[in-house]
């Protein structure tokens, strides 16, 4: 994300702010999750775009060499092992805007977010 970069209102006006090589990019994310996700909430939380449901699935921004997708994956070995080529130094992915992006693996981690958030709900309830 660029430094200086003015408070987004909405994920439409944060894609906006990038060149049209990233907003495909990050068209196609956001169309990702909301697939993976129907029934969430697009918000923009820490001016970047994030996707709630029983609380936050995901987080993601625009950097200028990769895609960040927040939180770290947890919980699931299978998943874990698929995203560790992605791995950040804290665990969140890295994707490099110079190969291509793992769409089929946001997809099943934001299915295992849903799955992950609906059982926190009902646990609490």
């Amino acid at each position: 994300m660029q430094a200086g970069r003015a408070n987004p209102k909405n994920i439409d006006e944060y894609i906006a702010s990038f060149s049209p090589e990233v907003q495909a990019v990050l068209q196609r994310i956001r169309l990702t999750i909301r697939k993976a996700a129907p029934g969430a909430e697009e918000i923009i939380s820490y001016k970047i775009p994030a996707f709630r449901l029983n609380g936050i699935l995901v987080y993601f921004a625009a950097f200028k060499n990769h895609i960040g997708l927040y939180p770290p994956v947890r919980g699931d070995a299978q998943l874990v092992k698929a995203a560790l080529a992605y791995a950040g130094e804290k665990g969140n992915l890295q994707l490099p805007l110079d190969h291509p992006i793992p769409y089929g693996l946001i997809r099943k981690i934001v299915k295992f977010r849903v799955k992950q958030n609906s059982s926190k709900a009902k646990r609490s309830t």
